[in-house]
């Protein structure tokens, strides 16, 4: 079953959990294209696995969390992946849920970023339980705190991350964000 998120410019497509264990453990196996109306050109996930030395673990002990994590952004008009974005789990028990993403150079600074993340958030506030959304970026990372701004997250703090040191914690309820309607941007 495919589960798709669109929006104007994009789809965000569901990596199942047997496409991202594949891709991880043998990312030149393109198998897990065939059949699908999309390419990956641009390598994503294949060179760098990004999320998926995190995920990875993950859907192996439950396959069922795909749901939740990876998806491929693919650009509507090229029908070419240009990113992926992911929730690191599923909603834990205070019903936060966190996001990341990783857009393809080539396709940085054109609003890909900004329109998958608000493609994900418009999904997820009306999945059960979720209340807090969450985006931690690196405090040197200057276009990813200029983009969770546009979207008026709250800092609520600094975390230590283990990989890349100290992050700034912002977020959201999805209260807020849904009352917002279209006013994201």
């Amino acid at each position: 079953m495919l589960h798709l998120i669109e929006t104007d410019r994009l789809e965000l497509i569901l990596i199942e959990a047997n496409e991202m264990i594949t891709l991880y453990e043998t990312p030149e196996e393109f198998s897990i294209y065939r059949g699908k109306n999309f390419s990956n050109p641009h390598r994503v996930l294949m060179d760098d696995s990004g999320p998926l030395r995190w995920r990875v673990p993950q859907v192996k002990e439950d396959p069922s969390l795909a749901i939740w994590l990876i998806r491929w952004i693919v650009d509507k008009t090229t029908r070419e992946i240009v990113g992926s974005i992911s929730f690191h789990a599923k909603p834990d028990d205070s019903g936060m849920i966190e996001v990341g993403l990783g857009i393809h150079p080539d396709f940085q600074n054109k609003g890909i970023g900004a329109e998958a993340l608000e493609g994900m958030w418009s999904w997820v506030i009306d999945q059960p339980g979720v209340k807090t959304l969450r985006y931690t970026v690196s405090e040197s990372n200057a276009p990813s705190i200029r983009l969770i701004n546009k979207f008026g997250f709250e800092n609520v703090g600094i975390q230590i991350d283990e990989e890349d040191g100290p992050e700034i914690i912002f977020e959201m309820s999805a209260d807020r964000f849904r009352s917002m309607g279209d006013r994201h941007e």
